[in-house]
């Protein structure tokens, strides 16, 4: 496929996810704590089999960042006050507070922008890096608030539940797309080879999430994601 147009119809799928979601939380359709974790979870492996589309080109990853970079782009602008998005705050933020999108949002638009440029479909360390954050962090609220379990002791506003999510909805996720990558022949090696590192993966993921570091879960656990998966990719 021509690149361009490969980018332009990730533009499409990654704009008609948020404007639906958008829409079913100005609509009260879904609250919009829950709304925003949806955004959170499923915007990753829409984008990330979007690189499909692809054709090999150098500057493909450079395209394909655009499209996160204009979302976030966006993002920033609601959050300052300079765009007017009722539909995108609601669903976006806890409070109704635009400048909640600076933070949690935002650190999120960065980080893909920045592993599709360093990593792209050429290895998996970038995209599990994004399935951790997606699967992992974005399970965690909704299962962590939904089934009753004990506190972290070094971070209260944590559960037992909402950690064991991450670890599962981390790994479970990444398998998922490296399945896809693996069955379409873009990985040699079987898929039975990435369990284990995945593993290791979702338990450092899962630690580093569980820090009482409120906002930053989108950067620290995706970082240390990607950095473990430097040395065992």
């Amino acid at each position: 496929m021509n690149p361009f147009l490969a980018t332009f119809l990730t533009l499409i799928a990654a704009l008609a996810w948020l404007r639906l979601l958008d829409f079913a939380a100005a609509g009260g359709w879904i609250e919009s704590r829950l709304s925003r974790k949806i955004i959170h979870i499923g915007t990753g492996p829409i984008f990330v089999l979007c690189w499909l589309l692809f054709p090999g080109e150098w500057y493909d990853r450079y395209l394909a960042a655009l499209v996160p970079g204009l979302i976030t782009v966006q993002f920033a602008l609601i959050g300052l006050g300079v765009i007017k998005d009722e539909a995108s705050v609601k669903a976006m933020s806890r409070t109704g507070d635009p400048r909640e999108i600076l933070r949690g949002p935002l650190y999120y638009g960065i980080m893909f922008v920045l592993l599709t440029i360093f990593f792209w479909k050429d290895s998996p360390i970038g995209m599990v890096a994004l399935m951790m954050m997606c699967g992992g962090d974005g399970v965690a609220d909704v299962i962590g608030r939904r089934v009753a379990s004990p506190r972290l002791p070094w971070s209260p506003e944590k559960s037992i539940a909402g950690s064991v999510s991450v670890f599962l909805g981390g790994l479970g996720l990444s398998a998922v797309i490296l399945a896809v990558y693996v069955t379409l022949g873009i990985f040699a090696a079987q898929l039975g080879e990435y369990f284990l590192p995945l593993v290791w993966i979702s338990l450092l993921a899962t630690a580093v999430e569980s820090l009482p570091y409120k906002d930053i879960d989108n950067i620290t656990m995706t970082v240390a994601a990607a950095g473990v998966g430097w040395f065992l990719f």
